[in-house]
């Protein structure tokens, strides 16, 4: 697994909520819920239609 990266990551109370229940309606873990989430967010690897 040399192409991870482990972070701690602090999030509110509320937030850390709904992640968990969206994982568990995804049958995802919180984990794998959280990067589907943030690669849906940021779209493909290499895109150029980021905004400055």
């Amino acid at each position: 697994m040399d192409d991870e990266k482990r972070i701690s990551l602090r999030l509110p109370t509320e937030l850390h909520a709904r992640l968990v229940e969206e994982a568990r309606a995804d049958r995802r873990s919180l984990n794998s819920e959280i990067i589907h989430l943030l690669e849906v967010a940021l779209g493909p690897a290499g895109s150029d239609d980021q905004s400055p």
